[in-house]
């Protein structure tokens, strides 16, 4: 359209005292919002937003970003792994998978244990064929894209074969834990051909490397589905790598690896504070972890004592010890012994459990509660802390949430490798020694075809107007559901942006002692909580790395990732 305007006056010598002058163009729509991702790597990152940009859902983004994590972060997750799967939508529905590992049928209570039945060290059940699960990740991923996802299988792993094949630069983060554990990166002569220099050293830092191998079984299952991974010549040589490492007459074959399902299982869902907050049960004790933490300290007014004030932390770190107590004693795979979620979860539970947690000391001790429907012969494990983990979220356009979180466990796993990953080492998350002390049978213990027990912890939180606002989750073992519980409640009770609750210092119970992260406000709190009656206080790096993405007060979506990694995972 056209519309008649006024000329500048010295124009209008030449143009007469009016003319038509056209509408000048309007400035481009903003573009609608898609959704956004958060990833331990930006690469992986990328992936998935660009599943967003290509109409793709949470679903299709959150496989993309565990498919490219298994190139650019090989340490920590990826196909040779497994992983929790949750998914929450603007409904209110709330959907979670089991892509845990399993153990060979061929497994018993005794697994790891000698001949003479003495238990060897933690590094040679690792570095074994003993330790590795049979992988849950692509069964997972075609689970949760079969239900949900909307666009074709193939797509979602092109950005991960691009990467393996075209080659990706080698960041600070995987330098240092290639450096940190060269042993075990280099196990086989496939991890060193592509991760390792000539001299034999971790390629460095701004190399680019090839995995033309990985690339390779990526391509074959995005054209012919998982059917190729768990059946026929890869399954045959993930099993001839595990079995060939087994001290034992019998391990893993490749009947487990084609028998392996992910499964479909009930959330956890407690609330806090008029927010609903759900996440994963067993086989992992994150989810109820998180539900009872929040749960025992929502009779505290953590709002008005403030993120900086040492007794927030304090009785934050009453509800941890209290609900590791549980953990320890209850939490494993359903499917093999009674675990009693319910009990635990319970809010009269959680509010007598909470009783005892004072603002002005520590609690002398601590011990399992009786929660309703609670096994009495039980007794505490000794599983070693997880490690190697990668936490991911997204959100879309429709406003649901997708949380996963995937492990290798250790960093690299077993060291081993088959057809260019590396193999897990999640079997090692079972408690070693099948019973405890006094003889009663530990509920972690390892059983032909169970999933060890897990801390990962992803969860989704919505609003109390019901609208989902936040999907996170962390890597750091046995600080996954500390780390989950903390951002919560820095966005709930100090409104804080996902960016800053994750941000928070932390802080976490280990034991009779605590550790406070180096280098935060928190250093300088320890006299005030040794006051509170925490006598052993370390103060340390935070081994942590969490991830969320979440709405801020304005209606939009802001992508987190854990500051404490930034440095290390920019690409040179």
């Amino acid at each position: 359209m056209e519309i008649l305007r006024f000329a500048p006056i010295a124009l209008l010598a030449g143009l007469g005292a009016c003319t038509t002058v056209a509408e000048p163009p309007a400035p481009p729509p903003a573009a609608a919002f898609v959704g956004t991702v958060s990833a331990a790597d930006p690469r992986a990152e990328e992936a998935g937003l660009a599943m967003l940009r290509q109409g793709g859902n949470a679903t299709d983004a959150a496989i993309a970003v565990m498919l490219a994590l298994t190139v650019v972060e090989p340490q920590s997750s990826g196909i040779g792994g497994g992983g929790f799967f949750v998914r929450g939508a603007a409904d209110g529905s709330v959907t979670t998978m089991d892509g845990r590992e399993t153990a060979p049928a061929a497994a018993t209570p005794d697994w790891f244990l000698a001949p003479d039945g003495g238990l060897p060290s933690f590094d040679q059940s690792q570095a074994s064929g003993l330790s590795v699960g049979v992988p849950g990740n692509i069964a997972l991923a075609w689970k949760a894209h079969r239900q949900y996802g909307k666009l074709p299988w193939a797509a979602l792993f092109q950005p991960a074969i691009a990467l393996a094949r075209d080659g990706f630069v080698v960041n600070r983060q995987l330098f240092n834990s290639a450096t940190a554990n060269a042993e075990l990166a280099g196990t086989t002569p496939a991890g060193r051909a592509w991760l390792m220099g000539a001299d034999g050293k971790p390629a460095a830092v701004g190399t680019r490397v090839v995995n033309a191998a990985l690339a390779a079984t990526l391509a074959e299952i995005a054209e012919r589905g998982p059917e190729v991974f768990y059946k026929g010549a890869r399954a045959e040589a993930i099993a001839r790598t595990v079995a060939a490492a087994t001290p034992r007459p019998r391990g893993m074959t490749a009947a487990d690896i084609s028998a392996y399902t992910a499964k479909e299982r009930e959330p956890v869902c407690g609330s806090y504070r008029g927010y609903r907050i759900c996440g994963m049960g067993p086989p992992s004790s994150g989810g109820i972890a998180v539900v009872q933490i929040l749960g025992m300290l929502e009779r505290f007014d953590l709002k008005a004592l403030g993120p900086q004030n040492p007794t927030t932390w304090h009785l934050f770190l009453e509800a941890q010890r209290l609900a590791y107590a549980d953990r320890e004693l209850y939490v494993a795979d359903a499917d093999f012994v009674t675990v009693p979620v319910r009990g635990l979860t319970d809010r009269a539970y959680l509010s007598e459990r909470s009783r005892p947690i004072s603002p002005g000391g520590r609690l002398a001790s601590v011990a399992p509660g009786r929660p309703a429907g609670a096994p009495l012969a039980r007794a505490d494990g000794d599983e070693p802390a997880e490690n190697g983990t990668s936490h991911f979220a997204a959100v879309d356009a429709s406003g649901t949430l997708v949380s996963y979180t995937s492990t290798i466990e250790a960093a690299f796993g077993s060291g081993l490798t088959a057809n260019g990953f590396y193999l897990n080492n999640e079997l090692t998350d079972f408690s070693r020694k099948p019973t405890g002390a006094d003889g009663k049978l530990v509920a972690n213990r390892v059983e032909g075809g169970k999933r060890p027990r897990s801390s990962m912890a992803p969860t989704v939180v919505w609003d109390p107007q019901g609208r989902p606002v936040l999907a996170v989750g962390a890597a750091g073992g046995p600080t996954i559901p500390v780390q989950t519980a903390r951002a919560i409640i820095g966005f709930v009770d100090f409104g804080l942006s996902p960016r800053e609750a994750i941000g928070l210092p932390f802080v976490m119970s280990f034991g009779e002692g605590i550790m406070l992260e180096k280098g935060t406000w928190l250093e300088g709190a320890a006299e005030r909580l040794r006051a509170l009656g925490h006598r052993q206080i370390v103060v340390r790096p935070a081994p942590v790395k969490a991830g969320a993405v979440g709405r801020l007060a304005d209606g939009s979506w802001q992508s987190a990732r854990d500051p404490r990694v930034e440095t290390n995972v920019e690409v040179p």
